[in-house]
């Protein structure tokens, strides 16, 4: 074909025709740069703040990039992968990433539990500055597993709900309690209730079963999964002001181009503004909701209960900062005197 083409170059008449033919043929040969798509997951359902952050990444993903890079999002543990096995199945190529509980990751480094250490942070205010000084240190312990972080979403405040109203901290050994990572579990225990860290599917499945009668979660955690249906009374201890981490594998956000890498680092923060943005009016959305629901809110907490939980998470305090290390010990440190 490549001699027929060139043959009329020998007639200027027919030049441009044959150099138009040519330029066809060998771009026809080149493939067309191929669009790129994520499955990312998370174990709360999409009207949850995790859900929404994931919901709200992929929208601005497909427009900074020209729908370039899209998201394809599992929510509710359609995949049933929890936030404790999301780095894992990423690694695994199982998914791109996923948005992922923070404590549940304490196993990978302990810096990740940090964002869930009782009793630390009391203000939305403090929540996002502790988490921006600890950012760093998210994003290494990821790297060093081969992920990339994303954002960062801040949940409100976690509380009690219970089957029966907590009066006082004698309430405690009363609760078969779902806790949220390891460190939950150990304050709990050390509080009196019966406590064990779960994933949610888990501890719904333990719900139903009426295996447990409590569970340490947010007012947002709460009302996505209808805990009302069980356990109808909140008790707000303002134990912490957790996170969720998204990420996705490193090497998946390599193959990109560096202009459609700095497209998604960018819906990523403007994803992160939104969450923090989101989390102004959160709580008393939850709390309406949950009213609408017939759920007694408890607020303030009982002292004695407070007081309670209080000096049982010394001793789990002790234990994290023996092993999270200078660095992160640092930020908590700035934490409490705020």
């Amino acid at each position: 074909m490549l001699p027929d083409l060139l043959l009329p170059m020998r007639f200027p008449a027919k030049r441009i025709h044959a150099i138009l033919a040519l330029t066809a043929l060998l771009l026809s040969a080149v493939p067309a740069a191929a669009q790129v798509s994520w499955r990312m997951t998370t174990e709360y359902p999409q009207n949850n703040i995790s859900g929404i952050g994931l919901t709200t990444f992929a929208e601005r993903v497909a427009t900074r990039t020209n729908g370039f890079v899209t998201v394809a999002n599992a929510f509710d543990n359609e995949l049933k992968i929890n936030s404790g096995a999301m780095p894992r199945a990423a690694t695994d190529g199982r998914i791109a990433g996923g948005d992922a509980f923070a404590g549940a990751l304490s196993g990978l480094d302990p810096v990740l539990a940090l964002s869930t250490l009782p009793f630390l942070v009391q203000s939305v205010d403090v929540a996002r500055a502790t988490n921006l000084r600890a950012r760093p240190l998210y994003e290494k312990a990821l790297a060093a597993r081969g992920l990339k972080l994303l954002y960062v979403t801040i949940w409100p405040a976690t509380g009690l709900w219970s089957e029966h109203a907590l009066a006082n901290a004698d309430d405690l050994p009363k609760l078969n309690l779902r806790a949220y990572d390891a460190n939950s579990s150990e304050v709990m225990r050390a509080a009196g209730a019966n406590a064990q860290f779960l994933p949610m599917d888990a501890a719904l499945a333990g719900l139903r079963e009426h295996r447990l009668n409590a569970f340490l979660t947010s007012g947002d955690g709460g009302a996505g999964r209808k805990l009302w249906d069980f356990l109808p009374y909140f008790t707000a201890i303002n134990y912490a002001m957790p996170v969720s981490i998204a990420f996705v594998r490193s090497d998946a956000f390599a193959e990109l181009s560096e202009p459609m890498q700095r497209e998604v680092l960018a819906a990523a923060a403007e994803t992160e503004q939104s969450q923090f943005a989101l989390l102004a009016h959160r709580t008393a959305e939850n709390y309406a909701r949950m009213r609408d629901n017939g759920v007694r809110i408890a607020e303030p907490a009982p002292a004695s209960l407070i007081a309670a939980l209080q000096s049982a998470a010394t001793s789990a305090l002790s234990t994290w900062e023996a092993q999270a290390g200078a660095d992160a010990t640092a930020i908590v440190e700035w934490a409490r005197q705020q």
